[in-house]
């Protein structure tokens, strides 16, 4: 289990990048947050088993035919234990 904060550069606001950073989330067990940050940017922090991870990653870099991740920058961050889904913050 690994947990990654992740900061996606592009075109990711205004564009459904985080409802579709959800689903993906979501499809491949995954919990976590996501939220649009005020320069422009979307922060994520994710945990699960790190192929999924690795799966999620690579899809949200391909995006969901509207957005553009243009740079991600990724840190691993300490697990948060007793986290149940992935959610989108306001």
């Amino acid at each position: 289990m690994i947990r990654y904060s992740i900061t996606v550069s592009g075109r990711v606001q205004g564009v459904g990048f985080r409802y579709f950073v959800q689903l993906t989330a979501c499809r491949l067990n995954l919990t976590g947050w996501c939220k649009n940050l005020m320069d422009g940017n979307v922060q994520i922090e994710v945990q699960g088993v790190e192929k999924d991870i690795n799966s999620f990653i690579s899809m949200i870099k391909v995006g969901n035919n509207f957005s553009r991740a243009d740079n991600m920058n990724l840190t691993n961050v300490p697990i948060i234990h007793d986290e149940k889904k992935f959610k989108i913050k306001y």
